[in-house]
Order: C-alpha cells, then structure tokens, then sequence
C-alpha cells in the first residue's frame, strides 16, 4: 500500500498526459467526421465541431468497451507494463500527433499510441514481452480499414447513382445536404466509440499496473471511461484546421452526395472494427472512403499525390512513434 501511494503522483501525471493525448485525438481527428460537411458546405465550420463533439460524447450509450480491452489487455503481457513503459507509449504518440498535426497531415492518433506501447515495451523487455495476436491484428487493420472504406464508400456511390439516376441533380444536391447530417452523425459516433477507448484502454493498463485496479476487473472504472469520452468530445470541439483542408479538399472535391457515401462507407467500417475489439485509424478509414468516391467518377478526380503522401505518413507512424517511446522510456527511468 506505502508503494502504491509513494507512486500516486506519477499516475496522476499519467492519467492527465493520456486525457492530454485524448483531447489531441478528437483535435487532429476532427477533420475526419467534419471535412466533408464543411468541404460541401452543408455545416459551418463552427456547428461542424459542436455536432462532431456531440456524437463522439454519446457513443459512450452505444459501444461495447472491447477496444479498450484490446490496448488495456492485448498488445503487451501484463507483468512488463509499469509507469515507464505508459510515459514512453504516451509521449512517442503526443509528439507523432504535434508533428503530423503540425505539417497537416493526416496521420493515425490510433496506430502512434499502439507504436509508443509497442516502442516502450521493447525498450523495457524486448519484442517477446509482446502479445503477437493484438498487435498482427492492429497491424491488418492498418491494410484493411482503407480498403473497407474505399470498397463501401465506392459501392455507396454507385448505389447512389443508380437509385436516383432520373432525378434532376439539383433535387439530389438538396437531398443529400440534409442526408449528410446523418452520416456525419454516424460518423462522429464511430470516431468516438473506437478512439475513446484507445486512450480508456492505456489508463487501464496503467491502473492494472500500479495495482489502482483489480486485475480480474472485466471492465475499466467508469470516471476512466466518462473522462475520456468527455476529453475526446472537447478536443473535436477545438478541431484541427490545417487536417480539415486537406482532407476536405485536397484529396478529391466532393460534392454533398459523394460526402454521404464516404461518411457512411467509413462509418460501416468503424462500427465493424469497433464490434470486433479492433483499435483501428479514423484517418485512415476516411481517406480510403473519400479516395474510393473521388475513383468512381473518374481517376483522375483523386489528388494521388497528396494521397501518396498520406499513405507515408501511415507506414512511418508506427515505427516513428515507437522510436520516440522508446528514447522516452529511457528518459523516464532516469527521471522517476
């Protein structure tokens, strides 16, 4: 108990770096539920925000809490976590979000956290003290959450196209300026429901490892959870600009209809992987949605330069990120 007490105050300044990186979460991927409300013009900048924020904070009513248990249980064995290996997965993440955030690019907030632990864990104990099955199973996803958005968000249109081939394409603008409102909303409440609870699951594993939670708990606290639902809601209230343009327009410009497929197609994607425990890229998802509406039209339509660069700073999150954590690590040891 006198350990436990001597190390309160590290796990305070812990808990509030992770709701630090939670609120960095929905503030660098508020781009990703908004840019095609704003892009198209159906929302202001400013309600965009308030409506995202709103969707991301309800989600709490709707999921299921297996992503947390993913990153609190499944990426490392439970003996080698400790305050070190949480401040290294921490800071590799926060400083791949402030870099990415800073250049404008869409990177993955999800994968830069799974890096940081991964980095932390193989600086503490090497690569045996990781759980194999967690981590190949994020890893796919990297590969299998765009290519599920492009392939819905492309069969959406299609589908769009076809039922509403003989009304006149003003009618179907107005149509689906309204309808986007929807699929924003379905949106914003993925995002919320699988990014939250990355950042619920590496409290837990902190709490796990100072003995502030029982390891036989089948679920978090419930100030973990309402916390980071509330700091991920406030960050997508701030929103990231420089993300929303790149996003919103430099990638294809969409139109409120191909808006609609791309949400909805990425939406689908993020309530799959969320049902299944999977911690997977809002950006990622959004980006394979847009580019797979954008190909539909004609191919030329995609940016795939900007796309190329944002497919880069994919495969480098990870490895970046872990890096970072790992030199973290080794700071933290020599600080506390």
């Amino acid at each position: 108990m006198e350990h436990m007490q001597s190390a309160l105050w590290v796990v305070v300044v812990l808990v509030a770096m992770a709701l630090v990186f939670d609120f960095m979460n929905g503030f660098h991927d508020a781009a990703n539920s908004i840019a095609t409300v704003v892009s198209t013009g159906v929302l202001k900048p400013v309600q965009a925000v308030a409506f995202a924020a709103f969707f991301n904070i309800i989600a709490i009513f709707i999921f299921h809490l297996s992503v947390a248990a993913t990153v609190g249980k499944g990426i490392a064995q439970p003996g080698v976590v400790d305050v070190h290996v949480v401040f290294g997965a921490l800071a590799g993440a926060i400083t791949w979000n402030v870099i990415t955030w800073y250049y404008g690019i869409p990177s993955s907030s999800s994968h830069a956290l799974i890096g940081g632990i991964v980095g932390a864990v193989i600086a503490k104990a090497g690569a045996g003290a990781l759980i194999a099955a967690g981590i190949l199973k994020t890893v796919l996803f990297i590969f299998v959450s765009p290519l599920l958005g492009f392939v819905l968000g492309s069969l959406m249109m299609v589908l769009v196209a076809w039922v509403f081939r003989r009304m006149r394409p003003s009618k179907v603008d107005k149509w689906f300026r309204r309808l986007q409102l929807v699929s924003a909303g379905a949106y914003s409440l993925g995002h919320g429901g699988n990014d939250a609870q990355k950042t619920i699951g590496i409290i837990w594993m902190l709490l796990l490892a100072t003995g502030y939670s029982a390891a036989g708990e089948s679920s978090p606290p419930s100030w973990v959870v309402l916390s980071c639902y509330l700091a991920i809601g406030l960050g997508t209230m701030f929103g990231g600009w420089r993300i929303v343009r790149t996003m919103g327009q430099k990638i294809t410009k969409l139109k409120p209809v191909g808006g609609f497929c791309a949400e909805t197609g990425g939406a689908l994607t993020l309530f799959l992987a969320t049902a299944i425990g999977v911690p997977v890229s809002t950006t990622h998802t959004i980006t394979g949605a847009i580019v797979g509406v954008g190909s539909t039209q004609r191919a030329s339509a995609v940016r795939w330069g900007v796309a190329g660069n944002i497919v880069w700073a994919w495969i480098l999150t990870i490895p970046a990120s872990a890096f970072v954590a790992a030199v973290a690590y080794w700071i933290s040891m020599q600080l506390f």
